[in-house]
């Protein structure tokens, strides 16, 4: 056990999910898990462990932020012997293509923080996602129906059956809360041409490279600078059902 964590070794698996919201966990357990089981509870971070498709995986949530994130993504790799982790979550769109609830496969991380000084003082501001989930995610994907392709692409086609790959930044600030939107965006480098932001891929990632293990993150835009749309509760929960399958069905078949 940890301070942040009581579960017993072995009660988590080795493939995890992680969503920020303890009861996103809740759901995709009550909703997807078989013979599933609390696991860990402490200061209300749900984490379960159950069986999908016969196999054991663990739905554990991060909470808000790169610290939180690294707390718990760094307490998985170390003490619970997790070897992959997929995050779960939701983005603000920051390119006019994306409509709300369009699906993103993060394939690399931004920030302007300092989390990876922090941690072991490394000046490091980029960070890959694995290219060995994204690969399988790509896989399981096309296998359900999707296609996958760049929102710069010449191929590009924004249809509910596409995936997008892109760059993210990882704020420390809620970006609506910014006093200056367009400064704000100002210092991201353009060549990394980034499309969404969120707020905890960063510290998922990098914690993942320094204990060489893997990580990877699906996103669902569910906000807008540039468009005007209204989304029902419905669609809302059948998008992220969807995000959450693929996550589950890539999980299953990760070493």
């Amino acid at each position: 056990m940890t301070p942040h964590n009581n579960a017993n070794l072995g009660d988590i698996a080795e493939n995890v999910l992680m969503p920020g919201d303890p009861l996103r966990a809740k759901y995709i357990a009550e909703n997807f898990l078989k013979d599933y089981k609390l696991v860990n509870n402490v200061r209300n971070m749900f984490a379960y462990t159950g069986l999908y498709k016969g196999k054991r995986i663990t739905v554990f949530s991060s909470g808000m932020g790169m610290p939180s994130m690294g707390i718990y993504s760094y307490e998985l790799f170390k003490f619970y012997n997790v070897k992959n982790i997929i995050r779960i979550g939701t983005c603000g769109a920051y390119s006019p293509k994306l409509n709300l609830l369009d699906t993103i496969l993060v394939d690399n991380s931004y920030t302007i923080g300092n989390f990876a000084k922090a941690l072991n003082n490394d000046d490091c501001h980029l960070v890959h996602s694995s290219d060995k989930i994204n690969t399988k995610i790509k896989e399981v994907g096309i296998s359900l129906g999707y296609n996958f392709n760049k929102i710069e692409s010449n191929n590009y086609n924004n249809n509910n059956n596409s995936i997008y790959l892109g760059n993210t930044v990882c704020s420390e600030v809620f970006d609506y809360y910014a006093d200056d939107f367009e400064k704000f965006i100002s210092v991201f480098p353009k060549d990394l041409n980034i499309i969404a932001a969120e707020m905890e891929a960063f510290a998922l990632f990098y914690t993942a490279k320094y204990f060489n293990r893997d990580a990877s993150c699906l996103l669902s835009v569910v906000d807008s600078r540039f468009k005007n749309q209204e989304i029902s509760a419905q669609d809302r929960e059948t998008s992220l059902n969807n995000m959450i399958k693929i996550a589950l069905e890539t999980a299953i078949q990760l070493d």
